[in-house]
């Protein structure tokens, strides 16, 4: 999977996953997602994002939500 939008940088948002390096985290638009808010509406309030900026995000959201936890022994 694909995913050169989502970068995650110590020095950056606290070293949480981010788009392309700018200060609006994965996190902040899987929340606008979650809201109702569509690609597009997010891409219009947010300019410097682009359609695939979401996709990626929800790509990625959906890739850590499929990580199995094993419980030690």
């Amino acid at each position: 999977m694909m995913l050169d939008r989502i970068q995650i940088d110590p020095r950056v948002c606290g070293g949480k996953a981010t788009i392309r390096g700018l200060r609006i985290t994965v996190d902040f638009v899987l929340k606008l997602l979650g809201d109702g808010y569509t690609a597009a509406d997010i891409a219009r309030e947010y300019p410097e994002l682009q359609v695939e900026d979401v996709y990626q995000a929800a790509k990625y959201g959906a890739w850590l939500a499929s990580e199995r936890i094993s419980a030690a022994s």
